[in-house]
């Protein structure tokens, strides 16, 4: 077992360039944040200011909208940061949004509503509830919840198809067009799907879903309604059985995305498949191989998104979201599912050395990236379809976070 080891609980990293690392995101967050409460060209306006990922730099590219999942790990270091306040807001802005379109876009533009983003609001909700501590909110926002998990993610008519076997879900376009529906991952683009997005059930939806599930069953109790409690929880189990059934590969103790059409695993070794230890849905023997299988994903500058052993650099050209690259989002999720299954050793391995990646990064550069060459972390990223941003919303954001709890 890899918790059993000893790994090394520091990196050679200087406090002092953390603090001025740290500092650099506390003051960036005013420059990433954005206020515009009516509709404007293609953006759509929102209630309450909010986070963009990148603001236009040096690149000449700019992502100056809020998109989904973004936000959810931006709250996180906005929590952090003492801006609970702005991380508020930007979960009310989703809630805006999810009751004026159906369905919480991929980001607030007209031409981003025929998809959506990994699913993240009950989370977010329950983060910020912990906060507000408020009951009455949290029954009229959960509602909101609700819907979108009935009408979005478990609808099985178009334009919401998602719902497509046996209860399990995949990502969704309303152009009906793989590539789009991939963009819906959030991982655009990445070599998981073999560029067949539509074909394959994945691994890190259905760990959300459950998610939502248990969070709905957590809410239920929080609001005394015990019966609607258990609902949920039946829910949850029969998800995680029919994952485990259908995306578990039992010879190599791993979750892979499985293509439903051709009813056959994927090949490829994602980080996805840790999301069943953050939403909790795998088993203690499954949280153990998949621990032990964490070592196809460690290098020098932390976690690649896929692992090494499918990399070719003639297919693999463009897909960013693969090895070499590692992402921000993806080193929390894996980190938090770590801590939640006592793996607390590896989990702050990897921290400390996305944090010194992220810092070194910083005093070489000024700046910090959307994703990080994590085979050689002084170099640039592997490119994906448009140029590698700086700024960053959520590396910011995992940054501070991480930072917070274990060198402080």
């Amino acid at each position: 077992m890899l918790q059993k080891q000893t790994y090394p609980t520091s990196q050679t990293v200087n406090n002092s360039d953390i603090d001025r690392a740290v500092q650099y995101v506390y003051d960036k967050w005013d420059d990433l944040t954005r206020f515009y409460p009516e509709d404007s060209d293609t953006l759509i306006g929102l209630p309450r200011p909010y986070v963009i990922p990148s603001p236009k730099n040096s690149t000449g590219f700019a992502f100056e909208e809020m998109y989904y999942w973004d936000s959810y790990f931006t709250a996180q270091g906005l929590i952090v940061s003492g801006r609970e306040e702005l991380a508020e807001g930007m979960l009310e802005d989703l809630l805006y949004m999810a009751e004026k379109l159906g369905a919480i876009p991929n980001g607030n533009r007209y031409y981003l509503t025929g998809r959506s983003h990994p699913p993240f609001l009950t989370s977010y909700i329950l983060d910020i509830y912990k906060i507000k501590q408020d009951n009455k909110w949290l029954k009229e926002v959960s509602k909101i919840a609700e819907d979108e998990y009935d009408e979005v993610w478990m609808s099985d008519l178009h334009p919401n198809w998602r719902n497509v076997f046996h209860g399990l879900s995949r990502y969704y376009d309303v152009n009906v067009i793989d590539e789009l529906a991939e963009c819906e991952s959030g991982w655009d683009m990445t070599t998981r799907f073999n560029d067949r997005c539509l074909s394959y059930i994945p691994i890190d939806l259905n760990c959300l879903l459950y998610k939502y599930e248990t969070d709905f069953a957590e809410i239920a109790e929080i609001l005394d309604d015990k019966a609607q409690a258990e609902i949920w929880r039946m829910r949850a189990k029969n998800r995680a059985a029919k994952v485990s059934y259908y995306l578990w590969d039992e010879e190599k103790g791993f979750f892979f995305d499985y293509d439903y059409k051709n009813d056959k695993l994927s090949d490829v070794w994602s980080l996805a498949s840790y999301y069943s230890l953050w939403s909790g849905l795998a088993t203690k023997e499954q949280a153990e191989k998949l621990v032990d299988n964490l070592d196809k994903f460690i290098c020098e500058g932390g976690l690649s998104a896929t692992s090494g052993e499918n990399y070719n650099p003639v297919s693999s050209r463009y897909h960013q979201w693969a090895y070499p690259n590692g992402w921000a989002p993806l080193h929390w999720t894996v980190i938090k599912g770590l801590e939640k299954y006592d793996f607390n050793v590896m989990a702050e391995y990897i921290s400390l050395k996305w944090i010194s990646t992220n810092t070194q990064y910083f005093v070489d550069n000024g700046i910090f990236r959307e994703a990080y060459n994590v085979i050689a972390p002084h170099e640039k990223p592997e490119e994906g379809l448009y140029p590698p941003q700086e700024g960053y919303g959520w590396t910011n954001a995992v940054y501070v976070d991480l930072v917070k709890k274990y060198i402080n």
